[in-house]
């Protein structure tokens, strides 16, 4: 495995794989990595010949009273975690090697109307930071297909649609969920959580769960079912964000003749935020 920090460096390796035929995958992080990000890894090393991961904790989409600076940086661990999950190469660039001219540049990817709501709403500028970012990085790395996980569900549809309004030839691939034993899904930010708030985590998952065999059983009232998803989760000690029903290939509100659903969740748990996602298909 080769581990590059600049941008010159990658695209020489990555132009060298490409000329020798060969397809290139990308998983791009922020580090502080887990069995989801090398499920993702493994993933595109099953579709692709060569997989590029990069690994860069990205200022602009971390609002001013998030957890940049406290962000943990594993690169020593992550790198071993990518090297056993039989990554090729790994990109590990500085903000200046990624923003050149600052984080205050003019050029900006915004992805209207799927960025404002959901967690948009509650994290104002953090769809344009990713969109810029991830941007940069197709640009940049030039992969054939590029695999993100479902559970940042939002932040895949995103990706989808300014992929291909922007026209970049490149296939998205959407990977399920990796999940703990007990359902909480896996995320860099669940070490935050205290003991007793791990204990709690699971709940979102259930209630997720319950909250689907709902619909399936034919319950219709959206808004309803989710403003008493609300109540339940402050009862379980959570703060929600919010909980919401949507049409899965856009992120509008469901409908009673909609079929094919997710349903979406961001609760605060302690200081942790937590987010997760489950779908519903009424087609079957």
């Amino acid at each position: 495995m080769q581990i590059v920090n600049t941008i010159q460096a990658l695209r020489a390796l990555v132009k060298a794989a490409k000329m020798a035929g060969k397809t290139v995958g990308f998983v791009p992080t922020m580090g502080n990595l887990h069995f989801g990000h090398i499920r993702l890894v493994q993933t595109a090393k099953s579709q692709c010949d060569v997989v590029v991961t990069s690994i860069f904790v990205n200022p602009t989409q971390f609002g001013a009273n998030e957890d940049f600076g406290s962000y943990p940086r594993t690169l020593e661990a992550d790198c071993t975690l990518l090297a056993d999950g039989h990554c090729d190469i790994v990109f590990a660039p500085s903000a200046l090697e990624m923003y050149a001219n600052g984080t205050g540049q003019s050029t900006v990817v915004t992805v209207a109307g799927l960025s404002e709501q959901l967690c948009g709403e509650h994290r104002a500028g953090h769809f344009a930071g990713v969109a810029t970012v991830v941007s940069k990085l197709f640009n940049i790395v030039q992969p054939d297909s590029a695999f993100f996980g479902e559970k940042d569900f939002q932040q895949l549809a995103v990706i989808r649609r300014f992929t291909e309004e922007l026209a970049f030839p490149i296939t998205i691939v959407g990977v399920p969920t990796e999940r703990a034993a007990d359902g909480l899904a896996l995320s860099s930010r669940n070490g935050y959580l205290t003991a007793e708030e791990r204990a709690q985590a699971p709940a979102i998952y259930q209630i997720l769960s319950q909250l689907r065999q709902a619909v399936l059983n034919g319950q219709r009232e959206y808004t309803m079912l989710c403003d008493a998803t609300v109540l339940h989760l402050q009862k379980l000690g959570f703060d929600p964000d919010y909980v919401a029903i949507m049409r899965s290939h856009d992120l509008q509100p469901a409908t009673t003749t909609d079929q094919q659903l997710v349903i979406l969740v961001a609760a605060k748990l302690g200081k942790t935020r937590l987010i997760d996602n489950i779908t519903v298909n009424l087609a079957i």
